[in-house]
């Protein structure tokens, strides 16, 4: 089995935002890219998958859409056990443009293990639409995966309860949190061995992006905060009402 494992590229979450001058584009001067996290986790639950069930996994590939800036991110991943990077030397123009880019690579792979969002545009489309466009059985919200023979076990969190599934390969799993417990370290070993494993740059198919942002704006400011005496209740009910509007 061959799984590929796609890695979105996202600012820190500590990182502050900013947008240049007409607010048409995010300015990404100055940021920290790290591997957007549910793909992170993604990746985790792969490399235990592989250490777990001996012989039965041949290799782990992570794959990316984006410029040689991402590569410091796909170089993490190959740091953190992946066997393999693939760039797809594009911009990400929307989701069904990478989703159409990842097409290309995915198609080769048995098992697809994405993120459920982008901790940057929150869309939660991309495994979705990848899935349509491989014609391939897919399973959304995914907390936990494991081999059953020739198999998948499948656990999902349901309104009211969970659902565990037994899916047949191949099969796209787009996993949430729960799927692994904690982002693993890259390790000095696994850095140094990780500038020795291929990470391969390749063109992009002909696509067309179907949506576009026209502007971008940050949140208005928090108003100051008022305190307000403990034996003054009225006061509190007052501007709950009158200014917060909550009641």
């Amino acid at each position: 089995m061959k799984i590929l494992v796609l890695i979105g590229n996202v600012p820190d979450t500590t990182t502050k935002i900013k947008f240049n001058a007409d607010n048409t584009a995010f300015d990404a001067s100055g940021v920290q890219w790290i591997i957007n996290p549910w793909d992170e986790l993604a990746l985790t639950r792969a490399m235990e998958l592989k250490e777990a069930h001996a012989g039965k996994i041949d290799s782990i590939v992570v794959a990316n859409v984006g410029r040689a800036i991402t590569e410091g991110t796909l170089r993490k991943a190959l740091a953190v056990g992946a066997d393999e990077a693939i760039r797809i030397d594009a911009d990400p123009l929307d989701a069904f443009y990478v989703a159409r880019q990842l097409a290309e690579v995915a198609k080769d792979y048995e098992l697809v293990l994405a993120g459920i969002e982008a901790a940057d545009y929150n869309g939660a489309a991309v495994g979705g639409m990848l899935a349509e466009l491989l014609d391939r059985k897919s399973v959304s919200a995914v907390s936990g995966i494991d081999i059953d023979n020739d198999a998948l076990k499948i656990s999902r969190e349901i309104d009211g309860g969970s659902q565990t599934l037994k899916m047949d390969l191949p099969l796209l799993a787009v996993v949430q949190k729960g799927i692994a417990k904690e982002p693993r370290i890259p390790a000095m070993r696994g850095i140094m061995m990780a500038r020795k494993k291929p990470l391969n740059v390749i063109a992009p198919v002909e696509a067309e992006a179907l949506t576009a942002y026209n502007s971008f704006e940050l949140p208005a400011p928090k108003a100051a905060c008022k305190m307000i005496d403990e034996e003054q209740a009225a006061e509190v009910i007052r501007l709950l009402h009158e200014e917060a509007k909550v009641l």
